[in-house]
């Protein structure tokens, strides 16, 4: 048994696609048209064929009341992890991401959270060398 898809729920799929791919750099996996939606996926850069994170319509009458009141509550709807929280700030901020939490060190995790225009607060984290 192996995760091979998670998913976050998208307002819009193109501008997500460009979101986590132009700015966040993760890489197009699969764009499969399904009627007015897309299969559409991407990957992480080191690991083309890992994990895909599936770019998921939130059409779903629950989704919406469920990504707001997240987002309401400061509650990040899906963790990445990065290799430095205060390099990856420093490069988001100057592509002008929006972040509703600055980077917290929480003993050896370092945490931030942005919004990735698509409906969703995003954790990025990072874990000291040890």
């Amino acid at each position: 048994m192996r995760i091979t898809t998670t998913s976050v729920f998208v307002d819009d799929q193109q501008k997500a696609l460009e979101f986590y791919t132009g700015v966040l750099g993760f890489l197009p996996k699969n764009d499969i048209p399904l009627g007015e939606h897309r299969w559409l996926t991407v990957a992480a850069p080191d690991g083309p064929e890992g994990v895909e994170l599936l770019l998921e319509p939130n059409d779903h009458p629950a989704v919406r009341p469920f990504t707001e009141a997240l987002v309401a509550d400061g509650i990040p709807f899906a963790s990445f992890g990065v290799d430095d929280v205060a390099a990856e700030y420093e490069r988001l901020q100057a592509l002008g991401v929006s972040f509703v939490q600055p980077p917290i060190e929480m003993g050896p995790v370092t945490t931030v959270i942005l919004d990735d225009t698509c409906g969703n607060l995003i954790q990025l984290a990072s874990i000291a060398a040890g």
